[in-house]
């Protein structure tokens, strides 16, 4: 009896052997990532135009949550080891991850940073906007046909991790969908410059992914004629919609917060006059971002009795959410700006 059931224990310990030898042995023949490129993204924004460019072909990582302010994120440790091990790092660039030098330097990933609003025509800052009476000016759009895709000059030899002194430099580049048409080429021919093999999917996916970018242009100059030109003006918590205004015919009036950095704050005697102004000018909405402490704009609004508008800034949404990718988001902004002025 002892030698069957001895017979039977060896038996299942081979048959047990088998199953996992078996297993491992199929476990080795998938690669852990399908060959796919290491990329990182600084944004949720960058992250999903970098998604439309590179599909399935890549293996992509965001490094700020959603809602994060990218003007005072501080990178964990596993972002740095991220950036250390990827293929290639998109950046929006033109000093809007502040981050991003103490983090190249950590991670010793000076080749692989690619700023996408690289060959954009920068807007200068007003740093000390507020605010203010808006200046008379033309219609700089009027008979602008719009349909034009912006060319990128080819910078093939360009170093992908050349310092870009962009001082003086509005980086909100995002808000105007040129713009992104703009990151699109740059991704795209950084992609196919490494991944060589897939530089036709690359290219296919830009392509498609301009063809939508083009119509969403097209659809926020159908809808911000619904607001008259006098009341195109936009008040926000801090600039970020100088790129918007200068494409679809808006004034950037003025921001609660001094500059375009949401890390800036007024002093007592400022919001003063910032609330004063609003009510001189009856301001009709202020809009306030989603990556912002409201409190300030709370404050002002109790205290002025103007209306607060939220609207998506530095982030995208949530997966599944209202503004969850950069053509939602801009509809969403583009609705609520309608919504609010006409």
């Amino acid at each position: 009896m002892e030698r069957i059931k001895l017979l039977s224990k060896t038996i299942l310990s081979i048959f047990v052997g088998v199953v996992l030898l078996t297993a491992c042995g199929q476990q080795a023949d998938l690669p852990p990532d399908e060959g796919r490129l290491r990329v990182v993204a600084t944004t949720t924004i960058v992250g999903d135009v970098v998604a439309q460019v590179g599909g399935d072909l890549i293996e992509l990582s965001v490094m700020l949550p959603v809602g994060t302010d990218p003007h005072g994120f501080d990178p964990t440790p596993q972002d740095i080891a991220k950036v250390a091990e990827a293929d290639v790092v998109f950046a929006n660039g033109a000093g809007l991850e502040e981050f991003l030098d103490n983090l190249i330097e950590s991670a010793g990933a000076d080749d692989a940073i690619v700023h996408v609003s690289e060959n954009i025509d920068f807007l200068e800052l007003e740093s000390d906007e507020r605010v203010h009476e808006g200046d008379d000016h033309e219609d700089e759009h009027e008979g602008d046909t719009h349909d034009d895709v912006p060319d990128v000059e080819d910078h093939e030899d360009q170093d992908h991790g050349e310092e870009h002194d962009h001082s003086g430099a509005d980086p909100h580049t995002w808000t105007d969908p040129n713009n992104v048409m703009v990151w699109v080429q740059n991704i795209e021919h950084v992609l196919s410059e490494i991944d060589g093999d897939n530089t036709e999917a690359y290219q296919f996916n830009a392509n498609a992914y301009l063809a939508e970018l083009k119509d969403l242009d097209d659809w926020i100059f159908e809808q911000v004629v619904q607001i008259p030109e006098e009341d195109r003006n936009l008040v926000t918590d801090h600039g970020i919609f100088a790129y918007f205004s200068d494409r679809y015919g808006f004034e950037q009036t003025g921001t609660l917060i001094p500059g375009y950095s949401t890390l800036s704050e007024p002093s007592a005697r400022e919001l003063a006059a910032i609330e004063n102004a609003i009510q001189d000018l009856e301001v009709r909405a202020v809009f306030v971002g989603n990556t912002v402490n409201p409190s300030l704009a709370e404050r002002v609004s109790e205290d002025t009795g103007v209306r607060l508008v939220y609207v998506y800034t530095g982030s995208l949404s949530e997966a599944g959410g209202e503004a969850d990718s950069y053509i939602a988001y801009m509809r969403y902004n583009t609705a609520a700006f309608v919504d609010a002025l006409k």
